[in-house]
């Protein structure tokens, strides 16, 4: 008998076939988010990278899918980007050069939870620090997605988040925190819609990366 947590893997962690993906594709330009289609971690690394010019000030968001392909680490240690992410952790930096180092970084680096098949993008969060940059204020917003996020519309996506997302995260929040009450969905972003088409670039991988 199969048991509740691998059903759920079933219907949130499998990647899609392409006519989805291909469906998908098409109704986030329609929306006005460019995306682009890869075949695994590696590759959109890559694509993460070439997107991003040398010096440029960058923000990587919390994100396990970012830390599986090493993006986080290259943008963190490699001398080539400056690092928004540090300055959150500068004693010297005010509460306020800390939230704009967040929230208006050149580039932002970031996943989701869900993707819409009508091209509608889903975002959870315990604190909502990730949010504003990815809403609005940051010109350059790049987000990595495993294909295994697509869903059919809203409600599944809803279903997803709560249901499969967010007891992983709970989890993954209790390791990295000690947060031993688990995580909540505090606040949630959708975008349904981006008016500048050259501002949020989606990279979709045809592989599970992240949850």
């Amino acid at each position: 008998m199969k048991t509740a947590e691998t059903k759920l893997a079933e219907k949130f962690a499998v990647i899609p076939n392409d006519d989805v993906i291909a469906k998908t594709m098409e109704a986030l330009k329609a929306n006005g988010i460019d995306a682009v289609v890869v075949e695994n971690g590696a590759e959109a690394k890559a694509k993460v990278l070439e997107m991003i010019p040398e010096g440029a000030e960058v923000m990587n968001m919390t994100s396990v899918t970012l830390d599986t392909i090493s993006v986080s680490e290259a943008i963190l240690n490699s001398g080539k980007y400056k690092p928004s992410r540090t300055k959150l952790y500068d004693p010297n930096a005010s509460p306020k050069e800390k939230l704009i180092a967040g929230a208006v970084p050149d580039y932002s680096l970031a996943s989701v939870h869900a993707v819409t098949e009508d091209g509608k993008l889903m975002i959870a969060s315990n604190t909502g620090s990730q949010l504003p940059a990815v809403a609005y204020s940051s010109p350059h917003v790049i987000l990595v997605v495993g294909a295994q996020k697509i869903v059919q519309d809203i409600d599944q996506g809803f279903k997803r988040i709560y249901d499969y997302v967010l007891p992983l995260e709970s989890v993954r929040a209790n390791k990295a925190y000690n947060i031993t009450h688990g995580s909540f969905v505090s606040k949630l972003l959708i975008i349904n819609r981006e008016l500048n088409k050259e501002r949020i670039k989606v990279i979709l991988v045809k592989e599970v990366l992240g949850f």
